[in-house]
């Protein structure tokens, strides 16, 4: 089966300007499946893909319609100052099922990652990233996955069976969680508002020495999040972590979240992770949108990802060793020491830990993403909290 054929074209009359594009427009760089399906090139690099699903979207029926008002406004954005080689494969329609949708978007993203492609994927439900998420059992890799969200989605699954792989946009995170076979190394959330999240919740993340990370740890501040990001193999965004003033396109947005340009901000701090191989932007319904304004952002998002992705510095893995710096610390009350690593390509930080006996192998440690903050407070001869939780998950 052809990658074609799980996908409709663009509605031109919908997206291209009657003028047609500037040169120096995203429009006229991109090709995209309007009347024949693009090739992929010597080196394509990116490709964006609709999902027309919103079936299992909780409360945000028509955010399927999203996908080609976001290519409305991305396509008249200025290229930046390098050359993209990116295609737009168009829509995933809905399938006669939801099921069916979900094998589609699972089918072309583990196909995209193997040619080692990145597919953007603008949704849709959030309930999508399951999808998104099982390409990589096909992979058969461990995934670090990073979701930008105002709740945890962890409702009890009631409208399916365990042997459905259908759900929910509130209760997805559950699938993800109790899939076997387990392929999920670690789970961070980042812009949880506290008021929608329930103590049980909160104590199964500490449980599970998951990362989850609050709006008010963020907000100001969102340099804190690149470690976490960094660590990302996927990468689901739910629009409703923005504010509403900001991205009011969305039926359940709410007064409190990211601003537009931390959002942004966030989109190339993943387009700059040199481990990341998809990510997806869920949510966003043209039906509550102001002016356009949500699919604008929405558009800029996925530029900054684009710039980022064209920024990247390649220091992951670390080679070759003469462009990284050791730096050694011993703590207080052990006899153990923890090892940093930086690179001088970027001035970004690791931390080595140790694999338990008999863990892995072929590798002795793991590195794990960190901020200068964490080789501080080891210098002070205390233990970071992030070795200690990243130590236990390797346990």
């Amino acid at each position: 089966m052809s990658l074609s054929d799980f996908f409709t074209p663009i509605d031109q009359k919908k997206v291209v300007p009657a003028k047609g594009y500037y040169t120096s427009q995203l429009g006229s760089k991109i090709e995209y499946f309007g009347v024949d399906f693009p090739s992929f090139g010597d080196k394509t690099d990116i490709a964006i893909i609709g999902v027309q699903e919103d079936r299992n979207a909780v409360n945000n029926s028509g955010c399927s319609l999203g996908p080609d008002y976001v290519r409305e406004k991305l396509y008249r954005l200025n290229e930046g100052n390098y050359n993209t080689k990116i295609v737009d494969l168009g829509n995933i329609r809905q399938g006669a099922t939801i099921t069916d949708t979900y094998i589609a978007l699972k089918t072309v993203v583990s196909e995209l990652v193997k040619k080692d492609i990145i597919p953007v994927i603008i949704g849709g439900g959030q309930d999508l990233t399951y999808a998104q998420y099982l390409a990589y059992e096909d992979l058969e890799q461990k995934v670090d996955l990073v979701i930008v969200d105002s709740h945890f989605d962890l409702d009890d699954d009631n409208i399916t069976t365990s042997e459905s792989i259908e759900t929910t946009s509130e209760s997805y995170l559950n699938k993800i969680f109790l899939h076997e076979p387990n392929y999920l190394f670690n789970y961070s959330n980042l812009g949880y508002q506290t008021y929608f999240a329930s103590q049980d919740s909160l104590r199964v993340m500490e449980k599970l020495y998951f990362d989850v990370h609050r709006l008010g740890e963020l907000s100001g501040n969102v340099a804190v999040a690149e470690p976490i990001i960094r660590n990302a193999s996927m990468i689901s965004f739910d629009m409703s972590a923005i504010r509403s003033s900001d991205a009011a396109g969305n039926a359940n947005a709410t007064p409190n979240g990211f601003y537009g340009e931390e959002a942004c901000q966030i989109a190339r701090y993943a387009g700059f992770n040199d481990k990341l191989s998809s990510i997806g932007f869920y949510e966003f319904n043209p039906a509550y949108d102001n002016n356009g304004q949500t699919a604008t952002l929405l558009a800029q998002m996925i530029w900054y990802f684009m710039d980022g992705f064209y920024n990247r510095k390649r220091d992951f893995p670390l080679n070759p060793k003469s462009q990284y710096l050791i730096y050694k610390t011993s703590l207080k009350h052990d006899e153990h020491e923890v090892v940093f690593v930086k690179s001088k390509k970027s001035d970004r930080w690791w931390m080595q830990v140790p694999y338990p006996a008999g863990g892995s192998k072929n590798e002795r440690f793991h590195l794990v993403p960190c901020q200068y903050d964490d080789y501080k407070t080891a210098v002070s001869g205390e233990m970071p909290d992030l070795w200690w939780r990243t130590y236990q998950k390797l346990n």
